[in-house]
């Protein structure tokens, strides 16, 4: 049996994903055949719904709910952890409501987070992550919001944080941050979302337990990340959220799309999102 996958090329999906993929762990007869992307590029695959299980940035989520379901395993929340908005050093006076803000992808959660911090900043362009700092230095914008590795090395950049949106999140709501979903489409029969979701966990519990294993599929996306930042990313986005959301995670998922509809950013909120473990 094959399963389509998709997931992205940041250190904490690889490391998640290595030990399932290739089949370090007995996948009961499961083949996975993997597309790695960019998540933003993954949200809008979902919009088509031709991977049967991705990963999706949680409000991507909201607009493709009634196809996917959440699975328990692999999510990326926590505490500490968000999107931060930037600008160049000494440019911090100068950001207002008509600045050039750059965001990582209409659909990210690191959007809907500074969609309802600033609701009054309309003015975004979308940018691959991996840009958007390069692009605020040339001038090519005036701030922007980051994601991923970028966070632990911003400041050496020569760039100042205005915000950390993750600390609004938790200062509003006292729950962690949701960023990222492992989701499996509705029509997968259920038995094997359930027999699928064990296996992610397997995979992470393997990943922990083995945490070099792991090196070389990482290594193969990030070759550009030193050593020491891969391992914060890591143990930043792959907690105990990820083994299983638990009452906690599930809190803070309805949470933000609550808060999210309050604010008028989605029309509806999701229903029937989590598996039936």
């Amino acid at each position: 049996m094959e399963i389509t996958l998709g997931f992205s090329s940041c250190p904490n999906d690889t490391y998640t994903f290595d030990a399932l993929i290739h089949k370090k762990i007995d996948t009961k007869g499961i083949d996975f055949k993997v597309v790695v992307a960019d998540v933003q590029e993954l949200n809008r695959r979902a919009f088509v719904g031709d991977l049967q299980m991705t990963k999706l940035s949680y409000f991507a989520y909201a607009q493709v709910y009634k196809n996917y379901q959440i699975l328990d395993a692999g999510s990326a929340l926590g505490f500490a952890n968000g999107p931060l908005f930037i600008c160049k050093k000494g440019n911090e006076q100068n950001i207002n409501s008509s600045s050039r803000i750059l965001v990582p992808g209409k659909e990210t959660t690191a959007n809907l987070l500074f969609s309802m911090a600033y609701p009054e900043y309309t003015n975004k362009q979308e940018c691959l992550f991996s840009e958007i700092e390069s692009k605020i230095m040339n001038d090519e914008a005036d701030a922007g919001v980051i994601i991923h590795e970028n966070r632990f090395t911003y400041a050496e950049r020569g760039f100042a944080k205005l915000r950390d949106l993750g600390n609004f999140w938790e200062e509003k709501t006292h729950t962690p941050i949701p960023l990222g979903a492992i989701t499996i489409r509705r029509d997968v029969p259920e038995d094997l979302k359930l027999t699928i979701n064990q296996l992610l966990r397997e995979s992470i519990e393997y990943a922990n337990a083995h945490p070099q294993e792991s090196n070389s599929f990482i290594h193969e996306y990030a070759q550009a990340i030193e050593d020491d930042v891969l391992k914060k990313h890591i143990a930043l986005f792959v907690n105990d959220f990820s083994l299983s959301l638990g009452e906690q995670g599930m809190h803070a998922i309805e949470t933000l799309y609550e808060n999210a509809y309050k604010q008028g950013i989605i029309t509806s909120k999701p229903e029937q999102i989590f598996l039936n473990l």
